[in-house]
């Protein structure tokens, strides 16, 4: 009997979003924010119009600012998780929130690859989940960081992709109205 792998497909029933800590005073901190940023935000965009799940979370944010404008503005009414600690599962309003979604595949993007979104990473590895790092919607303060924090996270399990190949795999089909509403995001 050959036993199938995990193959790091997602299935959109059992899928959401995690926006972690795009906060304004991270804006001129980290490298190429500006891209992440942007592809934060497509990711957004894309998730709302899909009816996928989106958590977001803020690091401390009467220090570190709100979540930048750029997403909020995709997300109309949402209310982000306040958080101390670095891995977002050590928050219950994270835990209680990611409970409420049902979510299976958990996508992840974010601040800081090698800090919050590492830790998070692996304890939604720990609790069973499939977890799906969009490598171009992260980043830290230097490359080298996010370069080895993505390489640690391919080792322990973690799915790489990028904002354009997660948003075919959850659409599934060309053709339908709703992949002819999100093209424009991905041309």
């Amino acid at each position: 009997m050959t036993v199938m792998k995990n193959l790091g497909i997602p299935k959109r029933g059992s899928a959401c979003l995690v926006i972690i800590d795009v906060q304004q005073r991270f804006r001129g901190a980290i490298f190429e924010f500006g891209k992440m940023s942007a592809s934060v935000s497509k990711l957004a965009e894309a998730f709302r119009m899909l009816g996928i799940p989106i958590i977001i979370t803020e690091q401390n944010p009467e220090k570190l600012g709100k979540t930048i404008p750029e997403i909020t503005n995709e997300l109309g009414e949402f209310k982000p998780v306040a958080k101390m600690h670095f891995s977002c599962c050590d928050e219950k309003d994270f835990m209680k929130a990611l409970k409420a979604t049902k979510a299976k595949d958990v996508i992840l993007c974010g601040l800081e690859t090698h800090v919050c979104v590492l830790k998070t990473a692996l304890d939604l590895m720990k609790s069973g989940r499939n977890v799906y790092l969009v490598c171009d919607a992260v980043s830290s303060r230097k490359a080298m960081d996010s370069e080895v924090a993505i390489k640690r996270l391919v080792h322990s399990g973690v799915f790489l992709t990028t904002v354009e190949s997660i948003i075919f795999q959850l659409i599934d089909k060309a053709g339908t109205e709703e992949f002819r509403k999100i093209f424009h995001l991905i041309k």
